[in-house]
Parts: structure tokens; sequence; C-alpha cells
């Protein structure tokens, strides 16, 4: 069975599929600008990359969350094809010995569509990282070739961890690491596209006073903290653990299991001895994340309204309470309505968008020494 799970046969034809969606926005922006310089269209190329990949994670949530990410339980293709077309047999025969099973014609186009995706967010950075190579060989002192290299190599790091989320049946470790690393391919991406801004305007970095600028760190580090815990309890089917709000059970300190919740070397519902996980320990998983939520929210609320004293940020102070206040609205609503799938796809887009947010920040400013500045 071992050998089923890497079927490498439709490989050469998924890329090319991979290929022609990619090309879409290439050609889009090639041809849209044909006088506009190499470095502008590179820009151009590298925000849509951004806007595709953050698509991408909000896919891979309503993948996951729509129980599809063993929808074709091979990989990359679906039953040894490049699309559920060419397996619909196995799909139908796999339906039929396992009715209420993960296998179904709709959430095999659910997941292959998010591979196609994920394939042609590759291409394109492929892409960037060739013309940042190429710029700079020819002698373009501006065309940075670190962090699209950087980002090259991560997204094939993120390949992986998608392979071993299929091959390993949902393992929720490996899960939620593929979920992070999403997030930290949109935070690099978030880089480039400031860095690019910064260089074609030809402007400054905006100058915080060091501890402002230590703070908005600060909560990058703590939004990352929530983000891996969120992604645990989303991982782990814990949502539910806690219907009410703000009372967990009718308790403020429920019966929780922690040594079982947070084992992190386990598969799907099942504890490190492989017997099925107790219901305290999802309790444990989902109030953890409850209770830090009140931290970070608290945090970054301060922190954007601090934020809005520096003119230059005033607007990226606002989009960042537009994005807490998405936050704390589609988490009570997972609670509340029990975990309606809109409301969950959000918190995952919500979640993402504050990364943004805040490296859009952190990218776009320097700390300075300055007791005068803001």
């Amino acid at each position: 069975m071992t050998e089923s799970l890497y079927n490498l046969t439709p490989l050469l034809h998924l890329l090319i599929m991979g290929a022609l969606v990619a090309m879409v926005p290439l050609c889009w922006v090639w041809l849209r600008n044909p006088q506009a310089s190499t470095a502008r269209r590179v820009q151009a190329l590298t925000l849509i990359t951004l806007f595709i990949t953050f698509d991408l994670v909000l896919f891979g949530a309503f993948t996951r969350l729509t129980d599809s990410g063993l929808g074709c339980p091979d990989w990359p293709g679906c039953y040894g094809h490049a699309s559920p077309v060419g397996a619909q047999s196995a799909i139908a025969l796999e339906q039929s010995q396992m009715p209420d099973g993960p296998v179904t014609h709709t959430k095999a186009w659910i997941e292959m569509i998010h591979r196609y995706m994920a394939m042609a967010v590759g291409g394109l950075i492929l892409t960037l990282a060739a013309f940042a190579w190429v710029r700079r060989r020819r002698g373009d002192e501006t065309s940075g070739v670190l962090w699209p290299t950087f980002t090259l190599v991560w997204v094939g790091v993120q390949g992986a961890f998608g392979a071993l989320t299929v091959t390993m049946k949902l393992f929720p470790l490996i899960v939620t690491l593929h979920l992070m690393g999403g997030l930290v391919l949109l935070a690099l991406l978030t880089l480039q596209v400031q860095r690019q801004r910064l260089d074609s305007a030809r402007t400054q970095s905006i100058l915080l006073r060091p501890a402002l600028f230590g703070a908005t760190l600060l909560g990058l580090l703590l939004l990352t903290v929530q983000v891996l815990l969120g992604g645990w309890v989303s991982t782990n089917y814990a949502v539910l653990a806690c219907n009410t709000f703000p009372l967990c059970q009718n308790s403020w300190w429920p019966l929780m299991n922690f040594e079982q919740g947070f084992t992190l070397w386990r598969h799907l519902g099942l504890d490190a001895s492989g017997q099925p996980l107790v219901f305290e320990s999802l309790t444990a998983i989902h109030y953890v994340h409850r209770l830090a939520a009140y931290v970070v929210l608290v945090y970054l609320t301060g922190l954007a309204l601090s934020l809005r004293r520096v003119l230059a940020l005033k607007t990226a102070a606002h989009v960042l309470l537009a994005c807490l206040l998405l936050q704390l609205l589609t988490g009570l609503s997972n609670v509340v309505f029990d975990w309606p799938l809109v409301a969950a796809v959000l918190h995952t887009g919500g979640a993402a968008a504050l990364v943004v947010v805040l490296m859009w920040i952190l990218t776009g400013a320097r700390a300075s020494r300055s007791t005068v500045l803001n």
C-alpha cells in the first residue's frame, strides 16, 4: 500500500497544467503594459503571486474543512491520473466500498484544484526567482536574489509537506505545519512586494521608535504562536469541543487533558499509544487557543492604536483593526453557530491577512534612535 501513495505517472501532465495556469497572470502582466520596464513588470507579477497565494491559503482551508484532503489518496495525481476525470472508475469503486469514506467525486475535484493552484503558485515563484537572477547577471544591482531564491526553496518545502499531508493520512502535526508554511510563503511574498515598492518609488523606510518597532515584531511572534494553536485546533477537529462562549462546557476551567491534547507526534484522533483521544484532550486544545486569543486580541488592538499615531501607517493600522474584528466575529461564529463553513474559511483568511499586514508594516519600517519621530 505504501508504494501506491506516491504515483509519479501523471507528474509531467500536472506540471504542464500548473505551467499553463501560471501563464495566465504572467502573460497578462507582460501584455498589459508592453512599454513598462522589466522591474515594474516583476513588481506587478510579485503582487499578483501574493494575491493568488492568499487565495491558495483560503482554498486550502476550504479543502481541509470539507474533509477533501484525502479526496485523492495518492500523490501527486488522483489514482494515478492527472485529474479526477481519468480516475472516475477508481473513485466510484472506492465510494461503493466505503460510502461514508473520504473519497467522493466532489472531494476529489476539490483536492485536485488545490494541487493545480499550488503548482501554478510554484511556477510563478520559479519565474520570479529566474527573473531576479537574470536581472542580477545583467548588472541590475536593484534586483535582489536572496529572497526570491529563498522563497523558491520554501515553496519546495511546502510542496513536500503537501505531499506528506496526503500520504500520512492527515497527520495533525504535518497538516498544521503545512498551514503554517503557507502563511510563511505569504510573509515572504509580502516582504518582496514591499521591498520592490520602496525601490521603485525611491522612498525611505518609515522610521519607528525602537520600542514601537519591537512591539510590532513581538506582535508578529504572538500571532505566529496563535496561528499554530489555531491550526492545531482545526487539524484535530476540536472546534466544537467548546460550543458555548465565554464559558466552555458551562465552566471557566473545564476538564482538560493537556498531555494527550498537546502530544505532537500522533495520528489523527489517536494518542501516542494508538488509543482514541479522550474528549478532554480536544477541550484542552480548543481552550488554550481561546485563552491565547484573548491575549493576542488585546495586544494587537493596542499595537494598532499605537501605530495609528504614525501618519504613514494610519491606513495599515486601520486594516489591522478590521482584520482583528473579522477574527473576533468569525471565531465567535465558529463556536455559536456550530462551525459554519464560511466563517471557518474566513477565520483562516483573517489570520493570513493579519500576517500580511504585520509583515507589510515591519518590512516597510525600521527602528530609529531619534526621540522626535512618532
